[in-house]
């Protein structure tokens, strides 16, 4: 019939596997049938992304409106000159790659990698683009003909199912073509069926008279057709990757993804025997590598992965074709194993820098000899082109989710300070948009649960108290519990202690007062620290406990050194920033004057008392704040990365200090004592305080 020639030209093959030569030279990419509207729409992308690779157009200009234009005399403004009432005027790039911003560097290794279909490693802190850049290198990669694979039953050997890969579309066609002819065959047989029960069924009763052997009869070749026609469908293939309706490089997030998953599974089948079973073929499924064939593979933490699965997956790279077998042992799917099935796909791994310590070598070295390393910035330099793209980044959210007001020029603003906030460094802005992100979301869904038409700059400031963190959170909780408690002592002198200031997380800052206790020793004297200290500052300590060797006049060898870190918690105490705040509290003890209970500190030491930069100085001088403190020491080299809320400006006052003989100036009371005790120190250490410069101050900020 017609429609039988059809059908057969439209499925190729026969009721019979593919031979070896077909399926090789089926991999050779086809012209496909797929809507012209389609095609002509993918085309058109794919030339404006080959553009993009040839050209210099990154995405760096932020477009608006045709009436709106930048003023670049006022480009000095939070919104770098931008002319706009609300983000409704930003226009939103159509590409993922426009949209990434700040990553200079990273953007333009994905823009090669794409194009010579290299592989990538992003490393670098949550949060800073690195899945949206594989997104966007899918996007990016050089027209190809996309593939389905078919997996098909192998008369010869059921447990070594054959793969065939054509065009993408044209599985779907196979597919129900065969299924269109087991459905003909199957009617033909039901039909065939029925007519010889009924001649077997009416010879029992109207002759033989049985009609019990009618009725057994009648089953059993019913039971035997049935057989027969699973045969049958045993022959339609398996469509294992289906494509048809992708118009650009598929891409396949396998984050956390177990082996199965990752790699390709047999499903189990209790029934093994008595033709009830499910043919081999039927039961493969397909795992990311295979999925994301002439597409990328994206793999975030890639230190989660097993050392097994990551010695499989460097066999899929390197010979683009991975089998298919049951990853459980005791499966009956272990038994399976396909044909190699076609992993061509650009591998793109990411994660935090520890993300590299459990990375199998070869795996590595692999992604490294045949593609690019990259290093994620946090942060970038504060200028007009950046707080613009900043502006369209708040454009982009709101568009993206879909139902947040849009946002005014002042709520922008907003959201451009608190981007310089978070980057703790003075004239940057943070690249951890993700936090950046959720901020405006919440903004949004302020304004929208008030029924507003713009998101406002105060649904920003309330925004920034609602989505505060877990350790922020904690740390506003512990400051007030130790309020209740009087724990806290914000006024009056006392001898040997010392309010120090401390980060919990990356965002929390609290108070964490440190005693100390000098005392007769029963051997020789030692400096002994209490407070869960973690290695950092254990040698910390130590470097304070040899400038009060050098600079007390008594001797205290024959006398120990008690060092607490007060209600340190359980995460104890890490870093050095405390290292002035031990110094203070511990010269304090010795020469028995007392300090300024009014207010904080907090610096590193080196050990000849020059006091080095921290991190956290912003969220430090705000929990010292909050605990009603008045002053705050910090290092001279961390001035310029203080951007506190302005509600804390009038509260507290900043003294920045370069020598640990300005903080004891400060911080302690008595003036004769204290001169006496200040003036002692500057002979000892020569004049370093006059020779040295902010600029000549050494040291890595630390996370406390």
């Amino acid at each position: 019939m017609s429609n039988e020639k059809d059908t057969d030209e439209a499925s190729e093959p026969e009721e019979r596997p593919p031979t070896d030569e077909e399926r090789r030279g089926s991999e050779e990419p086809e012209s496909m049938d797929r809507p012209a509207q389609r095609r002509d729409e993918a085309n058109n992308q794919l030339d404006e992304d080959e553009e993009l690779l040839d050209g210099s157009d990154l995405g760096s200009d932020v477009r608006v409106d045709a009436e709106v234009e930048i003023d670049e005399s006022e480009e000095d403004n939070l919104l770098g000159g931008l002319q706009v009432e609300s983000s409704d005027d930003i226009e939103v790039p159509d590409r993922l790659v426009d949209q990434v911003i700040g990553q200079d560097h990273a953007r333009d290794i994905i823009l090669k990698a794409a194009k010579q279909r290299r592989h990538v490693m992003m490393i670098g802190s949550p949060g800073t683009g690195k899945s949206m850049l594989a997104k966007a290198m899918s996007q990016l990669l050089p027209k190809e003909e996309l593939q389905d694979v078919l997996v098909y039953h192998n008369p010869d050997d059921g447990n070594e199912p054959k793969v065939r890969t054509v065009p993408a579309g044209k599985g779907e066609q196979i597919v129900e073509a065969h299924k269109e002819e087991a459905r003909k065959r199957n009617q033909m047989r039901s039909f065939l069926m029925w007519i010889i029960i009924a001649v077997v069924f009416g010879y029992a009763i109207l002759i033989a008279e049985q009609l019990l052997l009618g009725i057994i009869a009648g089953g059993i070749i019913y039971l035997a057709f049935r057989y027969m026609s699973r045969g049958s469908d045993a022959m339609v293939p398996n469509l294992l990757v289906n494509n048809a309706d992708q118009q650009v490089a598929p891409f396949e997030d396998a984050t956390g993804a177990h082996a199965g998953a990752l790699l390709g599974d047999v499903r189990h089948d209790p029934f093994q025997s008595g033709g009830m079973e499910t043919p081999s073929h039927d039961r493969v499924e397909a795992g990311a590598i295979h999925k994301a064939n002439k597409g990328v593979l994206f793999i975030d933490e890639m230190n989660t992965l097993d050392i097994r699965s990551q010695q499989k997956l460097m066999t899929a790279i390197q010979e683009r074709a991975f089998s298919i077998t049951g990853q459980s042992e005791r499966s009956s799917g272990a038994m399976v194993q396909t044909e190699p099935v076609p992993t061509d796909f650009v591998m793109v791994a990411a994660g935090n820098l520890d993300a590299m310590e459990n990375m199998h070598p070869a795996l590595r070295s692999r992604i490294k000899g045949y593609g690019y390393e990259v290093y994620m910035d946090d942060t970038i330099e504060d200028s007009p082109e950046m707080r613009r793209k900043y502006a369209r980044f708040v454009s982009q959210e709101v568009t993206n989710d879909g139902r947040l007001p849009p946002f005014t020029a002042e709520a922008i603003e907003e959201v451009i300070l608190e981007a310089r906030r978070r980057a703790g460094r003075k004239g940057h802005l943070t690249l951890e948009f993700r936090n950046l992100g959720g901020l405006v979301r919440v903004a949004g869904d302020i304004a929208r649960a008030e029924d507003k038409e713009y998101t406002t700059r105060d649904d920003v400031l309330q925004a920034k108290a609602r989505s505060r963190s877990i350790e922020q959170q904690l740390a506003d909780d512990y400051i007030e519990r130790r309020k209740d408690y009087e724990l806290t002592v914000n006024q009056g002198d006392v001898v040997g202690r010392v309010n120090g200031l401390a980060v919990m997380g990356e965002d929390s800052g609290i108070v964490l007062p440190v005693m100390a206790e000098v005392t007769p020793s029963q051997g020789p004297g030692e400096v002994i620290a209490t407070g869960q200290l973690k290695e950092m500052a254990m040698e910390a300590v130590q470097n304070v406990s040899a400038i009060i060797k050098k600079f007390s006049d008594e001797d205290i060898s024959q006398k120990d050194v008690h060092i607490q870190f007060v209600q340190a918690g359980e995460g104890g105490v890490d870093g050095d920033s405390a290292s002035i705040t031990v110094a203070t509290a511990v010269i304090s003890a010795l020469e028995n004057v007392p300090v300024r209970q009014n207010m904080a500190m907090t610096g590193s030491l080196s050990v000849r008392g020059d006091v080095l930069p921290v991190g956290g100085v912003t969220h430090k001088i705000e929990a010292a704040a909050k605990a009603g403190l008045e002053t705050v020491i910090i290092p001279k080299a961390n001035e310029q990365d203080v951007m506190i809320e302005d509600e804390y400006k009038e509260q507290i006052e900043i003294i920045p200090v370069s020598h640990i003989s300005e903080v004891l100036e400060v911080a302690l009371e008595g003036e004769p004592e204290k001169d006496s005790l200040v003036d002692r120190l500057k002979n000892i250490t020569g004049s370093a305080l006059e020779q040295r410069s902010v600029g000549g101050s050494t040291g890595n900020p630390s996370p406390q």
